[in-house]
């Protein structure tokens, strides 16, 4: 099991500001699927990836990733941890201005002993005209899949992806969700997408409804359907 998450239990504030985010949760997630998490604006999913991403610190529970019980973590580990297991992608790209394409992704390339070949990366992304390229002249698409680029550089075991698609339209966000099934592909890697949209649900491997800061509903596609045939 690479991730395993036991009566999670996460809130923000104190007294009568306390606000419980994450109540009584449990999951599990297998290595290699791809997982999605959907919930509305407020359901806690965000939070659940910071706390899979060791951003966010738990009030009770277990979270086990990757062989790491991640609460019982210094902060020089979980420094540790997200260099050396995982990559994030969210929706705003975080691009450096001055650093070209290629010179981004290599920003990645030297947090690790084991990385990508970044030809390759270049290649499977679609991004070998643009490596020379800054961010300023990039689409919106080309910029994510920078972003995308950046994090699997590090040869992560988890790639966790919050809102990929938020700020793109139609067309380019099954382009994108489409390169992600080849990542998972041809490098095994596990990816977790939260988003509010439930049409990314069909391209999954494991979907997992929050709601109330709770699981609301989980299940297995055993045939995914491909990104490009997705329709929302």
């Amino acid at each position: 099991m690479l991730i395993e998450i036991k009566k999670l239990n996460k809130s923000y504030g104190t007294a009568e500001n306390r606000h419980d985010v994450l109540r009584d949760l449990s999951l599990k997630i297998q290595e290699g699927e791809i997982c999605v998490i959907f919930g509305p604006s407020g359901s806690g999913k965000s939070t659940l990836l910071n706390i899979i991403g060791g951003l966010d610190e738990i009030d009770e529970g277990s979270v086990l990733v990757a062989g790491r019980q991640l609460e019982k973590m210094t902060a020089n580990e979980l420094a540790a941890y997200r260099r050396a297991e995982l990559g994030f992608v969210f929706q705003f790209y975080n691009l450096i201005p001055d650093l070209t394409v290629r010179e981004n992704i290599q920003v990645c390339e030297k947090l690790t002993e084991t990385p990508l070949a970044l030809g390759e990366l270049l290649r499977v992304l679609e991004l070998e005209e643009q490596k020379d390229y800054f961010p300023a002249q990039l689409s919106g698409g080309q910029q994510q899949r920078c972003a995308i680029a950046r994090a699997l550089i590090k040869n992560p075991e988890i790639l966790l992806c919050d809102e990929p698609t938020g700020a793109l339209d139609y067309n380019i966000s099954k382009e994108m969700l489409s390169l992600l099934e080849s990542v998972n592909r041809r490098f095994g890697t596990a990816i977790v997408i939260v988003t509010h949209n439930k049409a990314i649900g069909a391209m999954a491997n494991h979907v997992i409804s929050i709601r109330d800061g709770k699981v609301s509903e989980e299940y297995y596609n055993e045939n995914p359907l491909p990104a490009q045939e997705l329709e929302w």
